[in-house]
């Protein structure tokens, strides 16, 4: 096995793993938004488990990807509207806000990573896999930045809602969009 096909392999552990510590503390803490997160990622790394066995053909991968990803603004809108209406946010350890900034910058990064190199490539999964990763990325973006306002900030409650509405909002958009460009432009 090369490494380039190790790397989705990975990729969908670090989900599961970053899934399920959503799901444990959020039942544990008895907070909705944790819990609502770690379901969504848990279906998000069920697409990309599926888009990585998948052997059918380009088509059905971009499709089924975009619908899901699609499908997948939905609940996402819900997590935004539970960070602005009933939860602004914990106040979490510096030593747990730098982890979670180091894991929502690596996300980030790798998306870019696998953008430039999917670029070049025509691949279906390679496209289909790259709009996964920046779907999971944006939302760890938005998870550090409502937990970083809390943590660190000195903004007042309306403000703190204020820039988690705009956030989730913005992040809903790019992942109904994520979906929207694979269906748009789906490759044999």
């Amino acid at each position: 096995m090369d490494k380039r096909s190790e790397f989705p392999w990975v990729s969908l552990l670090f989900n599961i793993l970053f899934s399920v510590y959503h799901i444990v503390f959020g039942v544990m803490e008895h907070s909705w938004w944790l819990f609502t997160v770690g379901n969504y990622y848990l279906v998000l790394s069920a697409v990309r488990f599926s888009v990585i066995l998948t052997g059918r053909d380009g088509r059905f991968i971009t499709t089924f990807t975009g619908i899901m990803l699609m499908i997948l603004s939905v609940p996402l809108a819900g997590i935004a509207i539970l960070a602005v209406v009933k939860d602004r946010g914990t106040v979490i350890h510096e030593i747990a806000m730098i982890s979670i900034a180091v894991y929502a910058f690596t996300k980030i990064t790798l998306a870019a990573v696998n953008l430039i190199k999917s670029r070049r490539s025509c691949c279906a999964k390679g496209r289909a896999l790259r709009n996964i990763s920046f779907a999971a990325a944006f939302v760890s973006i938005f998870s550090l930045q409502r937990s970083m306002l809390v943590s660190f900030g000195e903004m007042t409650a309306e403000n703190i809602r204020l820039m988690n509405g705009a956030t989730g909002t913005g992040v809903c958009v790019i992942v109904f969009l994520l979906g929207l460009n694979l269906l748009r432009h789906p490759k044999p």
